[in-house]
């Protein structure tokens, strides 16, 4: 070999495996399991990766025949006329948005707590233009027709925004939206022209838990993104669907926005297995999920939102514990826990032992507190700002 070009290999080359790697896989495995920050942080397990090796190697701009079986599969799930698969559900949604949208001015209204809202780094605002009108439900739970319909902008006035889109999210911070109310909102949105998405992230969740199939779920919307590495475990990916024209459309979208993927076989397997063997796990994550909630209310400690189906909001001051007291104690048990603040998160990798675990972490700092002379002021109120599931994380305060 050329000297000079060695000295270049010697440069480039590296080795991303540690000497312990299967090990070190395995700790991470078993952290993941007492982790309550997220259902993102799930792993891929060998027989998913078995699975998913055997998937075709072709590249997705082109044309890769996994990717493009996934692709309807998901479309035909969903009742849509086509799919198209994304990395993420910030980019499904967002890419959906900016194929809605056409010429501004336009305005897209949603929940003030939604992942487009809060999460997506003002996306609607920096890639469609779109000005964005947040609501609050008034019930405190989801959004209703009595709240979007005055927040509407019609007519030609030339000082205002109309309102061109509306985008819901179900589950949203773990809440399952009636399907009556989306339905309402769908009719009153058909009949006046305006265009409806919906993140579904976490759709799995409340079909798992309401019985209820995917497709008459998708069914009021025009756009629906459906995310595979949150509930379901796999590593990456989210589809959208729509009318064909549309997926069309988001394909053109995707590539401008440096999205176009290659060799997304073995993605579209991880999915593939995660549809078929940790869909039928959801059951059992709301059921520990339900569990987590019953003992926190068994101690005391205020429920914020209450587990409809893998997350719980807690407030710890009903025991006289602040959040930064449970993050450390968590963290310092012989096993350590993961606590966020507010929000717990059950994913199909928790394990019961955590649960329990983190329980009696609340007992004993409960004890401790009674036993230093704390008692419960009358007449708590259990709310954040209002809402009955905003994400608060839990910081020490300064020493």
């Amino acid at each position: 070999m050329d000297p000079k070009f060695e000295e270049i290999v010697k440069q480039v080359k590296v080795d991303l495996l540690t000497p312990t790697q299967e090990a070190d896989n395995v700790k991470l495995a078993e952290q993941v399991s007492r982790s309550f920050i997220s259902d993102t942080i799930t792993v891929p397990t060998k027989e998913m990766y078995q699975y998913a090796m055997h998937a075709s190697l072709g590249d997705d701009v082109y044309h890769d025949a996994s990717t493009i079986a996934l692709e309807a599969h998901i479309a035909q799930l969903a009742g849509k006329e086509a799919a198209l698969f994304v990395t993420s559900g910030t980019m499904g949604n967002q890419i959906s948005i900016r194929t809605h949208l056409q010429q501004p001015p336009y305005s897209v209204i949603c929940d003030v707590r939604s992942h487009t809202n809060v999460y997506e780094a003002g996306g609607a605002a920096f890639f469609s233009g779109a000005y964005t009108i947040t609501l609050t439900p008034s019930n405190g739970h989801h959004l209703t027709l009595k709240d979007i319909k005055p927040k509407v902008v019609s007519g030609s006035d030339i000082h205002s925004a109309p309102t061109r889109l509306i985008t819901l999210e179900n589950t949203l911070n773990g809440t399952i939206f009636p399907q009556s109310d989306i339905l309402e909102i769908s009719e009153y949105a058909r009949a006046n022209g305006i265009l409806l998405h919906l993140d579904g992230a976490r759709l799995w969740h409340a079909a798992a838990e309401t019985r209820t199939p995917i497709n008459e779920l998708c069914a009021p919307f025009d756009s629906v993104s459906l995310c595979f590495s949150k509930g379901l475990g796999s590593p990456v990916g989210t589809c959208i669907v729509g009318s064909k024209a549309f997926i069309d459309k988001a394909r053109w979208f995707r590539k401008m926005f440096g999205a176009g993927m290659r060799q997304t076989g073995i993605l579209a397997g991880s999915v593939a297995y995660a549809l078929t063997h940790n869909f039928p796990l959801l059951p059992g994550v709301h059921a520990l999920a339900r569990r987590l909630q019953e003992g926190l209310e068994e101690l005391g400690v205020g429920i914020l939102s209450p587990a409809e189906t893998c997350m719980v909001f807690y407030d710890p001051s009903t025991i006289g514990v602040e959040y930064w007291e449970v993050v450390e104690r968590a963290a310092a048990h012989p096993k350590p826990l993961t606590i966020p603040g507010s929000r717990l998160v059950v994913h199909i990798q928790t394990s019961p032992e955590a649960v329990e675990d983190l329980l009696s972490i609340f007992r004993v700092l409960k004890e401790e507190k009674v036993r230093a002379g704390w008692t419960p002021p009358e007449g708590i109120v259990e709310k954040v700002d209002g809402l009955k599931n905003v994400y608060v994380r839990a910081s020490r305060p300064p020493a």
